[in-house]
């Protein structure tokens, strides 16, 4: 008689079949790439259907005409169309990078924060990049906007990574509704990793009452089915993000869960300097909710 032993699943593949509808923003540039093709894996992983949205807003500084109406028509019909070819080749880069994946299509001559917030509703899941310094709010998505806005989970996919392997994952764990609400999105990857390292940062004099909550952390995750162990590390705020990636560095994980912090201030979100850091200069995947 013959013995089969089964293969232990990849713990992003288990976890992705948990999100049934992923979203992520397309761009014709080959920069975009390599988040369609995350997003791609995850939807293909578990066998969810994948929203591509393709957004451009008509830049409003530029249609200021000091010559006369009809030069301003003029610009702005020329304008338009460039908007709709580079949707179009944005939607052409996505059928390719998704190719192999259940995958649908919207596209609205629109700010791209507000597209991808607006289809939010229904997704589980939004796959982003983190911002570029020289990016225009007319044809960029910027992850604070939208994770602050839309209710739903961020996966931030770093620079040149193309797949999430989340075998192991760290939490980075503060005591606030933010990172609670984080973990709770998290649940389908921290359930099918091998391991979670529920990690905190804090002053010597707070290391007892941290390790406590860690330690409630950890076993509310042991009730879920994870494998968790904690790690308290003393260090002043501005350490704590060179401490997260330190931990993960070590653990070999690719994929930090933090809450968002941040408040608005003359239209733009201001955030503490871990969550600032991490999506903006983020060295492995962040799964991030407000």
């Amino acid at each position: 008689m013959s013995m089969t032993q089964d293969r232990p699943v990849p713990a992003a593949r288990s976890a992705a079949r948990c999100f049934a509808t992923l979203l992520v923003h397309a761009e014709p540039e080959l920069s975009a790439s390599n988040r369609v093709e995350a997003a791609a894996h995850l939807a293909r992983d578990g066998d969810a259907l994948l929203i591509g949205v393709g957004a451009e807003m008509l830049d409003a500084a530029f249609s200021m005409d000091p010559f006369g109406g009809v030069v301003l028509a003029e610009w702005l019909t020329a304008a338009q169309q460039q908007i709709d070819r580079n949707i179009r080749a944005a939607e052409e880069a996505f059928r390719r990078d998704a190719a192999g994946v259940r995958i649908e299509w919207r596209q609205a001559n629109a700010f791209p924060d507000r597209a991808l917030i607006d289809a939010s509703r229904a997704a589980d899941l939004i796959v982003m990049s983190p911002p570029r310094q020289d990016a225009s709010s007319y044809r960029s998505a910027d992850p604070a906007e939208v994770v602050m806005k839309s209710g739903r989970p961020v996966l931030i996919v770093p620079n040149e990574a193309r797949r999430l392997r989340a075998e192991r994952v760290v939490v980075a764990w503060k005591d606030t509704r933010e990172t609670r609400r984080a973990i709770a999105d998290a649940m389908p990857f921290l359930i099918a990793a091998q391991e979670v390292i529920v990690t905190a940062v804090c002053a010597d004099k707070d290391v007892e009452a941290v390790a406590f909550q860690a330690g409630d952390v950890a076993a509310m995750l042991k009730r879920q089915g994870a494998t968790v162990r904690t790690e308290v590390v003393t260090g002043r705020d501005e350490a704590v993000a060179g401490e997260l990636d330190r931990v993960a560095q070590a653990a070999d994980a690719d994929l930090i869960v933090m809450g968002a912090y941040g408040h608005s201030r003359a239209a733009e979100w201001v955030f503490g300097g871990v969550t600032r850091t991490l999506l903006r200069e983020p060295h492995r995947f962040i799964l991030t909710s407000h």
